[in-house]
């Protein structure tokens, strides 16, 4: 973990970092495994300048790829959607996304986007069941914005110092992140 963060460090530094960052947040909304926060993260150490650039370009590009899992859930359910949720366990459970989605509507949208749940089961299902895009839109711009700005603004405000604690604590915090992602994807999985 060390290593991959000391990687992510020097990636920060690449002249063209803001491309590789705004990839991983579309996809990561839509199709890929790897969050963005952890590029962000060190790009901001990196950059302390570019904070608020870095959290609107990782927002941005994580509202457009969840427009594109809406549009896969939308469209493309029975090509791609059911097998990223098979993947995921979640075929069984559609009934309870749905149930979920028409009792809470825009907050279920706010919620997820900020629990350890990956952001694109969200949007796929979202599109998946006819979800009001618009409101969709809304829901995914404040939750993502309010995520990443505020990840950039705690960056930015104690930026060498959460390097310096990331370095120091970098496989106890990477523990933690994958016993997140693990739990996000268990309580998918069983949740209904």
């Amino acid at each position: 973990m060390k290593k991959l963060y000391l990687w992510l460090i020097a990636q920060s530094k690449h002249r063209h970092a803001p491309w590789y960052l705004a990839l991983v947040s579309f996809t990561e909304s839509s199709i890929s495994f790897i969050p963005p926060d952890p590029m962000m993260v060190p790009m901001i150490v990196a950059h302390k300048e570019r904070a608020w650039f870095l959290a609107f370009l990782t927002t941005t590009t994580s509202v457009l790829g969840g427009a594109l899992g809406y549009a896969i859930g939308f469209y493309l359910f029975d090509r791609l959607g059911i097998p990223i949720l098979e993947t995921y366990g979640l075929m069984d459970k559609i009934s309870a996304f749905q149930t979920f989605f028409h009792k809470w509507g825009f907050w279920a949208i706010v919620v997820k986007a900020f629990t350890p749940i990956p952001f694109k089961l969200v949007t796929i299902t979202a599109g998946a069941l006819k979800f009001n895009f618009w409101t969709f839109m809304l829901a995914s711009i404040i939750s993502r914005g309010i995520r990443f700005y505020l990840e950039a603004a705690i960056v930015w405000k104690w930026g060498q110092k959460m390097n310096d604690i990331i370095q120091n604590n970098v496989m106890v915090i990477g523990s933690l992140f994958i016993a997140l992602l693990i739990g996000g994807f268990f309580i998918v999985k069983f949740w209904a």
